[in-house]
């Protein structure tokens, strides 16, 4: 049954991917680089400036969330298997040249990622007690007046990843702990199984109870074990940095002329590349939007900048780290049938002895945990988009906690094609709205641009700027929309915004005297 379900999806996923998705992203990600003047270049530095406003200079009041931990929060979710397991993957089945090619879709990616997390910004929704939150399923349904699309938008992004990705998740922390504590000779057929059912039993404490305060401790944790795990990197890179110039030329050659243990050859690189590059980036799937929405930021281009960003820190520094260790041990080459996380624990190995071993273990182990509760999180918001029933909120949460269970014993092939599949499907219905909307992200940053060029180092937004003001709920118009729904705002939240408008007036009244 499992090899029938198999073939067709790897089918239906191989036919969206190839004829589809990779031309969708490729196309609409140089249309955006080149619609926003190459803004991932340009504007490098300027990502660098804000994110340091959103760590220094900007104040939270009450429940808001700065524009830094916004980007926290997509980081963590980003940052896990995708990274590491996928990028090892990514090498065995399209070969080196396939890094070559994540790196292209991150360039390109990052032009994608600023529209979309822009988007989500000017179309955010107000809490009742302060604070925001949204995503593509409220800009499709608020700015389109779309909602049946927004409804399949929710669903899909809840399936895809509360439901497949965190069965991924699963299945790789599975692997790395049967493998590194050797389980199979003590458990006899049953380590699997055994140890997916802890790992149920945990993420069930979460989801029904407690998150809040775990996310806070994995959203610590964390970015800490990234730096350790690039840390790591870096030093097998020392230890063999005659190699290094071999290596990048490896990756360059191969992604024009494929290794011929590479079955499919040049096509079959470009489109792993592509498929591990997003899954690991998340750029154009709909995903980083959610975590976007949620900031307090003064400019909508601000939150924008500092989530494409966030591809380049994920793509081009983590998975360049991951393919260097694979790459610069060997074992990709000889080492036989090993693959995904197996095959970087055996990398890590053999450069720096058994103790490697176990901190990938456990690096993995806490970034695919945090992950399965971020991913998580993504699905709850956008179940909360549909309805407000409990009940199915409770067996929302039992159906994640079955997929954790399911990733455990499944085999990793179909746990990928099941992730890429349902990728595909979300890919493709973002994409369809942000470039049915990109328009009002070009229009603000347009906007940015020149109240920069006026003198003003930190720009404030209005909506009177946007030849539309359908669907936007905030921008001072966040009292009204919840009242509008039956909702009376708090009067800290009606402080903040109240002092949010007197800025926002300020720098108009600066703007029409120059």
């Amino acid at each position: 049954m499992l090899d029938i379900l198999n073939t067709l999806v790897n089918n239906v996923s191989g036919f969206l991917w190839t004829y589809i998705v990779i031309t969708l992203l490729i196309v609409i990600g140089l249309f955006f680089t080149f619609s926003t003047g190459f803004v991932q270049i340009k504007y490098f530095f300027e990502m660098f400036r804000v994110l340091k406003h959103g760590i220094t200079g900007q104040k939270k009041k009450g429940k808001e969330v700065s524009s830094f931990q916004a980007f926290c929060i997509s980081t963590a979710s980003r940052v896990g298997v995708g990274n590491i397991a996928g990028i090892a993957i990514a090498i065995t089945l399209g070969g080196p040249g396939a890094i070559f090619w994540m790196w292209v879709i991150a360039l390109i990616g990052s032009a994608t990622g600023f529209v979309e997390s822009t988007l989500a910004q000017i179309y955010k929704v107000p809490y009742r007690i302060g604070g925001y939150h949204g995503g593509p399923a409220y800009y499709i349904k608020n700015a389109l007046r779309q909602p049946f699309v927004a409804a399949i938008f929710a669903v899909l992004i809840s399936i895809t990843f509360s439901l497949t990705y965190n069965s991924v998740q699963s299945n790789t922390i599975t692997s790395a702990i049967v493998v590194a504590f050797d389980l199979q000779s003590y458990l006899d057929g049953y380590e699997n199984y055994i140890t997916g059912l802890v790992l149920c039993i945990l993420v069930s404490m979460i989801i029904f109870g407690g998150v809040q305060r775990i996310a806070r401790v994995t959203e610590f944790m964390v970015p800490i074990m990234a730096v350790l795990y690039i840390l790591i990197a870096f030093v097998i890179i020392c230890m063999n940095i005659s190699a290094v110039p071999d290596m990048l030329y490896l990756i360059v050659h191969d992604a024009f002329h494929p290794q011929q243990a590479v079955a499919g050859g040049f096509g079959a690189a470009i489109l792993t590349g592509v498929k591990r590059g997003l899954f690991s980036n998340e750029a154009g799937e709909g995903s980083v939007p959610n975590a976007a929405a949620c900031a307090t930021t003064s400019h909508p281009v601000k939150q924008g900048l500092i989530q494409a960003f966030g591809v380049f820190i994920d793509t081009l520094v983590i998975c360049t780290a991951s393919a260097a260790i694979v790459l610069l041990s060997n074992q990709y080459e000889i080492g036989g049938e090993l693959t995904g996380i197996n095959l970087i624990q055996a990398s890590l190995t053999s450069q720096l002895g058994a103790w490697a071993g176990y901190f990938m273990t456990f690096t993995i182990v806490l970034f695919a945990f945090s992950s399965i509760i971020g991913n998580y999180y993504y699905g709850e918001v956008n179940i909360q988009f549909l309805t407000r029933n409990p009940f199915i909120m409770t067996l929302f949460r039992m159906f994640v906690v079955a997929m954790v269970f399911f990733g455990s014993y499944a085999s990793l092939s179909l746990v990928w094609d099941l992730a890429d599949l349902f990728m595909a499907l979300l890919t493709i219905t973002n994409l369809y709205a942000i470039v049915k909307l990109s328009k009002f992200a070009f229009i603000a940053f347009k906007d940015y641009r020149l109240q920069q060029s006026l003198g003003i180092k930190d720009p404030e937004f209005s909506p009177s700027v946007l030849p539309s003001q359908q669907g936007i709920c905030s921008w001072g118009n966040e009292a009204e929309y919840l009242r509008g729904n039956g909702d009376e705002p708090s009067d800290d939240a009606l402080a903040s915004w109240e002092h949010a408008r007197i800025k926002r007036e300020k720098a108009q009244s600066f703007c029409h005297a120059k």
